[in-house]
């Protein structure tokens, strides 16, 4: 059986980030952060959102951890 994994949506990943609400929609809409809709909402998954925040160069430096 699939473990559920919850999904973040827009306002969310961009605090997680530190970037605006509307940068992380424009990311999502180019195919450039892995994003997937449910309900007409963008959702993110937060393990691929830290796989991505690897290899992208402004993310880097602004992901936090959250403990």
């Amino acid at each position: 059986m699939k473990e559920l994994v919850k999904a973040f949506n827009a306002e969310e990943i961009a605090e997680y980030l530190r970037l605006h609400p509307y940068t992380i929609r424009r990311l999502a809409r180019e195919k450039k952060i892995p994003a997937f809709r449910a309900g007409g909402q963008w959702r993110f998954r937060k393990d691929d959102i830290d796989q991505w925040s690897k290899s992208y160069p402004f993310a880097k430096e602004k992901v936090r951890s959250k403990k």
